[in-house]
């Protein structure tokens, strides 16, 4: 009986750090969609951000949470595909950039908390019921409100005045695309302009659309934010096309001024991305995304690049200058 009872004691005893470690709560999983290509400097100044702010929140990376990176490459087949085997992963989270990638995760989940950053037109776009409680799975940091697409306009035609004709470069298939380009076109009157749909899907159509869009003199371009337009080869291509067809060009980021783009006009990326961290940490502590109200930016950045603007023949204004957060000689 007594080494019955020694080798019941000794079998308990095994099993006893199994049972221990199967109570164990399991460590949350974090995915992230970022929509761009894992070697973009410009972007993982970002990524870096957001990993910094967990990690001030108290989120460890390999020791108190699971991050998984996945990156699209700014193609919208891509990030289709990435966002399927994100929620296929089943995360406690998922933290997205751009609308492509909103709209790609809410087509495969609606349970998954959603937190996006850089989202133009939460509401529109149908991602959420409205700002101030999202009502779903969705919630984050919108980036433009529609009625920036005049405002680009404006600021396009206070720096190169003899532009006549502006092209809103676009993806057809994002919604808040199409309605800044409708903003832009309600403005347009006012301000002595004509402004012509650009749309384009790929690095092809792009050449092709704003090839087309120099035939005819006193020309400029808009370009909206997308996965399309923001990764480095498109916004390399674009931005040297803009230099080469003798475009001016506004754009939605201060990357593009700072790669040699001629003026920008946006909000701080950086706090959107920091916020967006802010948001997961409070969804892994017990928040409901329904109820975390959508982030509206706090500040608008103006940068002009004095180079490009030289290039182009254009005299930039002392007044604009002075507006302007940043001016690169």
């Amino acid at each position: 009986m007594k080494r019955r009872a020694f080798i019941l004691a000794l079998g308990g005893a095994a099993a006893w750090p199994l049972a221990a470690r199967a109570q164990k709560p399991a460590i949350p999983r974090v995915g992230v969609l970022a929509p761009f290509n894992k070697n973009d400097p410009e972007w993982q100044i970002f990524v870096a951000a957001f990993k910094k702010r967990l990690v001030d929140l108290g989120w460890t990376d390999g020791r108190n949470v699971m991050v998984d990176y996945r990156f699209a490459g700014g193609n919208a087949e891509n990030i289709r595909t990435v966002a399927r085997d994100l929620v296929a992963s089943a995360p406690n989270v998922i933290f997205a950039s751009s609308n492509v990638s909103v709209v790609a995760l809410r087509q495969a989940t609606h349970v998954i908390p959603v937190v996006f950053t850089q989202v133009s037109d939460p509401v529109g776009s149908g991602f959420v019921a409205n700002l101030a409680r999202p009502g779903g799975n969705i919630t984050g940091f919108q980036s433009f409100e529609t009625a920036i697409g005049g405002k680009w306009l404006e600021v396009l035609k206070e720096i190169a005045p003899n532009v006549r004709r502006v092209a809103v470069l676009h993806y057809p298939s994002i919604a808040a695309n199409v309605a800044f380009l409708h903003a832009a076109e309600a403005a347009a009157s006012a301000l002595g302009v004509t402004v012509t749909p650009a749309g384009a899907r790929d690095a092809a159509d792009i050449e092709r659309v704003l090839t087309a869009h120099a035939q005819q003199p006193d020309g400029g371009i808009i370009v909206t934010p997308s996965p399309l337009t923001v990764t480095a080869d498109k916004r390399d291509l674009i931005i040297a096309l803009a230099a080469r067809l003798h475009l001016p060009a506004i754009y939605p980021y201060p990357l593009f001024p700072k790669s040699g783009g001629l003026i920008s006009y946006g909000y701080d990326q950086m706090e959107q991305w920091q916020g967006g961290a802010s948001y997961v940490d409070r969804i892994l502590r017990g928040a409901n995304p329904a109820e975390l109200p959508v982030q509206a930016p706090t500040k608008y950045q103006m940068i002009i690049n004095l180079k490009t603007a030289k290039a182009l023949g254009l005299d930039v204004s002392l007044q604009l200058q002075q507006r302007a957060d940043e001016v690169i000689e």
